[in-house]
């Protein structure tokens, strides 16, 4: 026969409504007291039936997950499962679980968190990303349901929790360290405009060599996906140019193994002919031929926050909008080097 709350409590000597609390992790029951009645679960084997609970309290304890496009795309770029790595210990530790709506095009992941959350299958839901225009945004704003961003929204953001990196500072910190090594022509190949985080480090690039009194080539700003082919059509572009950039500031690792690949294709060398510093140090950069510099931007701790942060909102509606900040640092490897004037 199945164990039940009952048979816990008669174990634990203790009511049955504080087993019921101390599965709810109710703050009002003693550490002691929790010990004691999970002490007494485990040795009995009792899993509380998450379902029937959920009826009861009107909690679903799941988090829906929002992702910026079709789950192919999303899978493809290292980014997406570390973020998820984080998410997933942030709702583990308060036994919450996830789930993901994705779809082909907008209109689809649209419906999809429609549906999620006018079918109550959620208790709140995480963006993985801040878009310029955002519908999804705005249903959640409207209806007033718990929902956090994984990156600086571009309107509200007063008004709305979210986790990020100064992508400003970062991309300036970048730029700033190509030019330390001498470089002038530096390019920028970023992701899609749509995305608060490209509008954010392009900014941030360009401050960079207004400091240095550089004039901004439009011509060396390129914005493809954060893919693979990506870097490969932006690289292949900038190369063809009259004047080619000696430096590159890469948006992301998957984006800067294709300009690497493609580089090593048209027999230009990495770091002698031309310096690469990118962004996201995920093992991809590590393992990459050479290793590539790249911002370190705490992927997993971005997750981890992210759903720490919409928790404690689901718990409790009154917890003050939050803007919280993951520290990022660049780490040196073997794509940059001294600037070398190939014209002497």
């Amino acid at each position: 026969m199945a164990v039940t709350i009952k048979d816990v409590a008669k174990l634990a000597n203790v009511a049955p409504s504080t087993v019921s609390r101390v599965i709810a992790n109710n703050s009002r029951i003693s550490e002691k007291t929790k010990q004691k009645v999970r002490e007494a679960m485990n040795q009995l084997g009792y899993h509380p039936n998450f379902i029937a609970r959920s009826l009861a309290n009107q909690s679903t304890q799941v988090l829906g997950l929002v992702l910026p496009g079709s789950a192919d795309k999303f899978f493809q770029n290292p980014f997406f499962p570390t973020v998820l790595r984080g998410l997933s210990e942030g709702a583990h530790e308060k036994q919450y679980a996830l789930q993901m709506t994705t779809g082909q095009s907008d209109e689809e992941i649209y419906d999809g968190i429609v549906q999620m959350v006018q079918g109550g299958r959620v208790d709140g839901v995480v963006l993985l990303y801040s878009k310029v225009e955002d519908k999804v945004m705005m249903y959640l704003r409207e209806r007033g349901f718990p929902f956090v961003m994984i990156g600086k929204p571009f309107k509200y953001s007063e008004e709305i929790t979210h986790v990020d990196n100064d992508n400003y500072r970062a991309t300036k910190g970048a730029t700033d360290y190509l030019l330390n090594l001498g470089h002038q022509r530096i390019a920028f190949i970023g992701g899609d405009l749509n995305l608060v985080v490209t509008v954010e480090r392009l900014l941030g690039y360009e401050k960079s060599l207004r400091d240095a009194g550089i004039e901004l080539v439009n011509e060396y700003v390129i914005h493809e996906e954060f893919l693979q082919e990506g870097g490969k059509e932006a690289v292949k572009e900038l190369m063809q140019l009259a004047q080619p950039p000696t430096a590159m500031v890469v948006a992301d690792d998957l984006m800067a193994l294709g300009v690497l690949n493609t580089l090593h294709e048209m027999e230009i060398s990495v770091p002698d002919d031309i310096s690469i510093v990118s962004f996201n140090n995920v093992l991809l950069s590590e393992m990459s031929r050479p290793p590539l510099t790249s911002v370190d931007i705490n992927i997993f701790d971005l997750g981890y926050q992210a759903a720490k942060s919409l928790i404690q909102k689901i718990e409790d509606p009154k917890d003050p909008i939050k803007r919280i900040i993951v520290p990022h640092e660049m780490v040196e490897r073997f794509s940059c080097s001294q600037y070398k004037d190939q014209d002497h």
